[in-house]
């Protein structure tokens, strides 16, 4: 469980594709205080940490994430930039949404407008999932918690804030990149008891 608040931004420094796919993220986190088989959201994919070193973890990734992820899109290479979150702790502060890490499909980017200080980024989601979107709602996008502003048949938009770019990847991020999206577990629910009324 996680809140789409972004800790860190890591930097993938190793891939090897084994049985599975296994990464390694360099990172600010103390890897002395990460469990073996922590979960840590990278990107917005909850993956289990499997080794350490003084400034990096390692994942594993299956085929399965592979393929339902950006991951898969081979935007995941040497020096990318990962947005990083550890699990949720009792007691901590829930400042953005329930996020679970379980990535429901991908997004794109279709526009990218400067707004004041802010910066106002257009989606394009999969038709089966931009029913879930609702203005005003919350979307995890490559693990960051962001409030959807408007929405328009499979399009909608968000707002970053200058503080928001400067602590997560989304400096980077240009048209036409895929994004991992995640829709808010409550719409989800919500649309799912509306099917038997």
């Amino acid at each position: 469980m996680f809140t789409g608040i972004i800790t860190d931004v890591g930097e993938i420094i190793e891939l090897e594709k084994r049985g599975d796919l296994r990464a390694r993220i360099k990172t600010n986190y103390d890897a002395k205080g990460i469990a073996f088989g922590a979960s840590i959201a990278c990107d917005g994919i909850c993956l289990t940490a499997v080794d350490f070193g003084d400034n990096w973890f390692d994942v594993e990734i299956s085929a399965e994430t592979v393929s339902k992820t950006i991951i898969g899109s081979g935007l995941w290479e040497i020096n990318y930039k990962v947005n990083l979150e550890r699990s949720l702790k009792v007691g901590d502060e829930l400042g953005g949404h329930i996020v679970s890490g379980h990535v429901d499909g991908i997004a794109t980017v279709s526009s990218i407008v400067d707004e004041g200080d802010s910066t106002r980024f257009t989606f394009e989601a999969p038709m089966e999932l931009a029913r879930f979107i609702a203005p005003k709602g919350s979307v995890a996008l490559n693990g960051t918690s962001l409030t959807v502003n408007e929405v328009k048949e499979n399009a909608f938009g968000i707002n970053l804030v200058p503080h928001t770019k400067k602590v997560t990847s989304w400096n980077k991020t240009q048209v036409g990149d895929p994004i991992n999206l995640e829709i808010d577990t409550l719409a989800r629910y919500v649309a799912r008891l509306a099917e038997y009324q």
